[in-house]
């Protein structure tokens, strides 16, 4: 067995992020330990807790120690503070836009994958779910995120503008058809080309990229069937890839299928170092309590040591290791349900060390 020596950067960011990432790095370590990889780590500010420190969401020393890493375990961004003032001016999130922006990850790659024993967590009925296997391409770098964006009218008028180019969905276009056939080769694209100029360019580009890829059975959805289809019949999806905003909208959505936030792992990737985080954010009203849910972290870790690094065993030694803990019972608050007993719901840290013990 290989040796692989890399440089993970870690970046708890804001709230539960600095919690679960915790818990991510010593799942990296043990992993190193028990394969005979030698990973090093740095930190580094982002978000809420970097504009205390520094005034600057994405410091530079940041942006330069993301740029020098191998691959990049974060945590999440955000504060109340900045919810409740539309009017701040600099805000966490803006440091996560520009990282996106800057490390070139256009892709984010989310996989909806259900824990068996995780069926009764959902608010979907079993028997529609059982099965469900979903990943999610959502483009990152472009649409009402990123376009034109202001006031007029004395500020009584807002506008933010949806903009993609050709190359900007191609490039997502091809990543997504690329795993389709990997996996079911069946793809949707999903849109909103009967309203949307920007997704009739969308829906235009994926017919022609379709023609590379005739093995991969492709269909066409408006965002808003999409959205009813997800919940009244989620194994009909395999691969899906969408633009930035419906992609926001519909992962989050498609977590109730996982049954829970907590539980969905996501990887941010373009040409240079790709980005790990779990789908949730830095939610405050339990930050500090312990009771952050730690495995969507330790997922995005999985997906870190699969995509970045090439460790297909070692990746797959934390998913087991993940649905060996829900077999035996273990839950934390959000994945627990009214047969849980009470000695069964552990902490963000009980939870972790429990991992480890499996791995």
């Amino acid at each position: 067995m290989k040796m692989v020596k890399k440089h993970i950067l870690i970046v708890p960011g804001d709230g539960i992020g600095q919690e679960v990432t915790a818990v991510g790095k010593k799942v990296l370590e043990k992993i190193a330990a028990k394969f005979g990889h030698e990973f090093t780590y740095d930190e580094a500010l982002i978000g809420h807790e970097a504009i205390e420190a520094t005034g600057d969401p994405l410091p530079a020393e940041t942006l330069a120690k993301m740029k020098a890493s191998d691959a990049v375990l974060f945590g999440a961004v955000g504060h109340p503070k900045y919810d409740n003032d539309p009017s701040a001016k600099v805000r966490p999130e803006q440091g996560l836009l520009r990282m996106r922006k800057e490390l070139g990850l256009y892709a984010n790659l989310r996989p909806i994958k259900l824990f068996d024993e995780l069926l009764g967590a959902s608010s979907i009925k079993p028997e529609i779910l059982k099965g469900a296997d979903i990943l999610f391409f959502r483009e990152l770098t472009g649409d009402i995120y990123f376009g034109e964006k202001g006031r007029k009218n004395n500020g009584d008028t807002a506008y933010d503008v949806a903009e993609y180019s050709r190359y900007e969905v191609e490039r997502i276009g091809r990543k997504a058809f690329d795993a389709a056939m990997t996996r079911k080769k069946h793809l949707v694209s999903v849109d909103k080309a009967n309203v949307l100029e920007s997704s009739r360019l969308w829906r235009e580009v994926i017919q022609k990229l379709a023609l590379e890829y005739p093995e991969v059975t492709v269909e066409y959805q408006f965002v808003d069937a999409t959205a009813m289809l997800l919940i009244k019949d989620p194994k009909r999806f395999d691969v899906v890839v969408t633009a930035n905003l419906f992609g926001d909208i519909l992962t989050d959505e498609a977590s109730q299928i996982a049954g829970s936030m907590g539980m969905l792992a996501s990887a941010s990737i373009g040409d240079g170092t790709g980005v790990y985080e779990p789908i949730h954010g830095s939610a405050h009203d339990i930050t500090g309590k312990g009771l952050a849910n730690p495995l969507a972290s330790i997922l995005s870790a999985a997906l870190l040591l699969d995509i970045s690094f090439g460790l297909k065993k070692e990746s797959e030694t934390i998913i087991n290791a993940v649905d060996a803990l829900l077999k035996k019972g273990f839950r934390t608050r959000d994945i627990a349900d009214a047969s849980t007993p009470a000695n069964m719901i552990l902490g963000t840290e009980a939870i972790g060390e429990e991992i480890l013990k499996l791995i």
